[in-house]
């Protein structure tokens, strides 16, 4: 980490508002190490502003799963719930492990919404450009 600050304060006076930018590397990478590859997941480009995060989750129901955004985080992850002892279980073959996944968003991506069908829960989002960041052309005067 010591070099990509190193790096960054040699770029700084060429560089504005990316003061925060290697403390959300940071996170990633150190996070990157806690998560193994459950549930799996595929990211989809519906068109240049829209996504889709494709979560695999067979044998959940909606009340087994918390999505929640906060500040640059998406966390989806599982409610640990009681086993119904009414119910006997002769072979367990579809795991039902339990899980939280983090997915790192920027600050113009706003989540739209989710759902599950056919054991696949879709996270919808959209990049929202506000218009400082369109682009424009300059009037010389």
């Amino acid at each position: 980490m010591t070099n990509a600050l190193t790096i960054f304060n040699q770029l700084r006076p060429h560089t504005i508002g990316y003061d925060n930018i290697f403390d959300h590397f940071n996170d990633m990478f150190e996070s990157s190490g806690l998560q193994n590859n459950y549930p799996p997941y595929d990211i989809i480009k519906q068109s240049d502003t829209k996504y889709d995060i494709q979560v695999a989750l067979a044998g959940y129901s909606k009340e087994d799963i918390i999505v929640e955004v906060k500040e640059n985080t998406l966390t989806i992850k599982s409610v640990k719930k009681d086993d119904d002892d009414k119910v006997e279980i002769l072979h367990r073959g579809i795991a039902k492990r339990f899980f939280e996944r983090h997915f790192t968003i920027a600050d113009d991506v706003k989540v739209n919404g989710a759902e599950l069908k056919n054991g696949l829960l879709i996270v919808s989002l959209e990049r929202i450009i506000p218009e400082r960041k369109k682009p424009r052309t300059i009037t010389i005067k």
